[in-house]
């Protein structure tokens, strides 16, 4: 096991559930990538991001999927896009991910813990 946490260091990061509104490719970063806009509900909006998916994932398959994200991290500056949240996966062979999702509709923004 790496880098054991502390209950206290978990409750920090905020995982939270989210439906992508709108995907787009990213022709200005270095590997293929989407610019992906989720809804995380009224509390927290709408935030962005950049993503790695495209040998997974189309476009259509993604705009109205619940995902899983972490939405307290600083924003980042990927090329000429500011990336606002992290979507959360399981990484394979060859770096492919795999998105984690709900498996039933549930309200945007709730907390995963």
């Amino acid at each position: 096991m790496q880098n054991e946490l502390t209950w206290s260091d978990f409750e920090k990061i905020e995982m939270r559930i989210g439906t992508i509104l709108e995907v787009n490719d990213f022709p200005k970063a270095r590997n293929p990538a989407y610019q992906i806009h989720i809804d995380f509900g009224i509390e927290i909006g709408v935030k962005k991001t950049s993503a790695q998916i495209k040998q997974k994932y189309s476009k259509d398959e993604l705009v109205g999927k619940q995902i899983v994200a972490v939405v307290n991290f600083p924003k980042k500056q990927i090329g000429n896009f500011w990336s606002e949240c992290l979507l959360l996966g399981s990484i394979g062979n060859g770096k492919e991910v795999v998105l984690l999702s709900s498996d039933k509709p549930v309200e945007n923004g709730l907390r995963i813990g």
